[in-house]
């Protein structure tokens, strides 16, 4: 393959060809900001169009398609998760299996419509066998979530699930720790509270007692905003 067609090829897969570069030029390159510059201006429909043909890493290439997000583009509740299971890759729409019918249900505990939220993951490819998110492919599409969450102007956001909440704190701490707490997300430091997946909670029921109280703790967090 020459320079030409390699060049070319690239720009088929969405990707900028290497190049080397001096290391003045490298020093003396802006930090690069959170989300890349190309989804940093991108509206709705755009960012939608980004994801759906994405190949950015390799869950591409096992996927059946993408699972943006759904929800009210609007709402103050952002609800993020970790990654599409397998209904959800089947379906193209986060949470709709059984976990899915529990956050309905958690939802409407405090008052709230499935609609009246928005929900979305970090990832937006299935992980084969439903395997953790691998860092590489956490960094490569989490500016798309970033980009949502810039688009949302959130006034909470409610992460459910231990690996969810890691990537967006970037932390290791014990699910149990993070619980009960305010954190913030982003620039905008925008109010971020944990809890269990709803899939952890079918294993565990004996924990959705605790998940309750870290719903009534989003709400008054929000009720405080």
């Amino acid at each position: 393959m020459n320079s030409a067609q390699r060049r070319e090829y690239l720009r088929a897969l969405d990707l900028q060809p290497w190049v080397l570069r001096r290391a003045r030029d490298v020093a003396d390159a802006p930090q690069a900001a959170q989300s890349a510059p190309d989804d940093a201006d991108l509206e709705w429909p755009q960012l939608r169009e980004r994801v759906a043909a994405c190949r950015r890493c390799a869950l591409s290439e096992t996927r059946t398609q993408t699972v943006f997000g759904v929800g009210n583009i609007h709402a103050d509740w952002l609800i993020v998760g970790e990654a599409p299971g397998a209904d959800e890759d089947r379906q193209g729409e986060p949470f709709v299996g059984r976990a899915g019918q529990l956050l309905n249900a958690m939802l409407r505990a405090i008052g709230l419509a499935r609609e009246q939220v928005y929900i979305a993951n970090v990832l937006k490819c299935r992980p084969p066998g439903n395997r953790d998110p691998a860092p590489t492919e956490v960094k490569e599409c989490l500016p798309y979530l970033e980009r949502q969450i810039a688009l949302l102007r959130p006034k909470i956001i409610l992460v459910v699930g231990r690996i969810a909440a890691h990537n967006l704190l970037r932390t290791e701490a014990t699910l149990g720790s993070l619980r009960q707490r305010i954190h913030h997300f982003g620039a905008a430091r925008v109010p971020l509270v944990v809890t269990y997946h709803p899939a952890y909670l079918l294993r565990a029921p004996s924990e959705k007692r605790k998940a309750w109280d870290d719903l009534k703790f989003a709400r008054g967090v929000l009720a405080s905003v």
